[in-house]
């Protein structure tokens, strides 16, 4: 770039931390209840002869490497920027969003594939004991979804784990249910059948999640920022007349950032100069866009031909 052109200004001062940092402890404390209630439950399980309730406690054991994922992910994307990586480590905890992902993925198509081999094979489950063990699952999710239903609005990262415990609360919920109809119909097949309802609960979430993770690995534009709109709202600026390399994405969640290049007439330029313009632009995205860093480039007319001749 060339000399005399402003650059890196930043919109509100750099960050200090990630979206989901605020939400160590909540995390810390889900995990320990999961944890908790995989092993009562695989002890539940096995007592029972419940599918279902393996099948919630095997998810529950993917849980807890998901939650505990989410935290090693806060604890790096926490780490302040160096030279070499001049963001820091914040993406670590949209690939933690991706692991959890693959994670509820595998889970759900285990689960599925082992009820319909039970349906091919039936085994008797004794539905008291199951009920027991579920309530108890029921819960400790509860708990864990309360604790975590803040900070699953502001992180993809904690989103993954919310979900995950989500589907798991379901999942007791479900095997609770089937043990009912055990217990008082006799009717086996409603294991099997509460382990499809976890299988096929985990995974249209999880594929949304999904979606949402690829976008952030992908560059795409924030959510709620339209590239239009605020293409518009630089060009409306007294002097602009022009703007173009205008590019938004997110380093993680709560971290949106935007740069572009702006052109700007001489006589704007002499008459306010390059800082006002700068607090001029910065003020305007940051009056109506959530962006956490602008860094603008300001450019008199016909800059633009030149850098394409650069770029050969």
């Amino acid at each position: 770039m060339g000399a005399g052109h402003d650059h890196g200004h930043t919109h509100g001062g750099p960050t200090t931390g990630t979206a989901a940092a605020a939400h160590q402890g909540r995390l810390r404390i889900a995990l320990s209840i999961t944890i908790t209630v995989m092993v009562v439950e695989i002890v539940g399980g096995l007592m029972a002869d419940s599918l279902a309730l393996i099948a919630d406690a095997t998810h529950m054991a993917t849980d807890a490497l998901g939650l505990g994922m989410a935290l090693l992910a806060i604890h790096f994307a926490n780490r302040p920027p160096t030279e070499s990586r001049t963001f820091g480590y914040a993406r670590a905890e949209i690939l933690a969003a991706l692991a959890n992902c693959l994670l509820l993925l595998g889970v759900g198509g285990y689960v599925l594939y082992e009820a319909i081999q039970r349906f091919i094979t039936p085994a008797e489950t004794e539905g008291g004991l199951t009920i027991v063990f579920g309530v108890i699952g029921l819960v400790a999710n509860m708990i864990s979804l309360s604790l975590l239903m803040r900070g699953q609005k502001d992180s993809l990262n904690v989103r993954g784990a919310f979900l995950e415990v989500m589907a798991d609360a379901l999942g007791s919920l479900a095997v609770i249910v089937a043990a009912v109809l055990i217990l008082t119909t006799g009717w086996q097949a409603a294991d099997p059948i509460a382990s499809l309802v976890i299988g096929l609960m985990i995974v249209p979430r999880t594929v949304k999640l999904l979606r949402e993770t690829l976008n952030v690995l992908l560059e795409s534009a924030p959510k709620g920022v339209d590239m239009a709109e605020v293409r518009s709202h630089i060009l409306n600026l007294p002097g602009v007349e022009d703007v173009h390399d205008l590019h938004a994405w997110t380093i993680t969640s709560g971290m949106p950032v935007l740069s572009a290049h702006v052109v700007v007439s001489p006589e704007a330029l002499n008459a306010i100069g390059h800082e006002k313009m700068l607090h001029e632009l910065q003020g305007c995205l940051g009056d109506h866009f959530d962006v956490e860093h602008c860094t603008f480039q300001l450019e008199p007319v016909g800059h633009a031909e030149h850098e394409a001749k650069l770029c050969h």
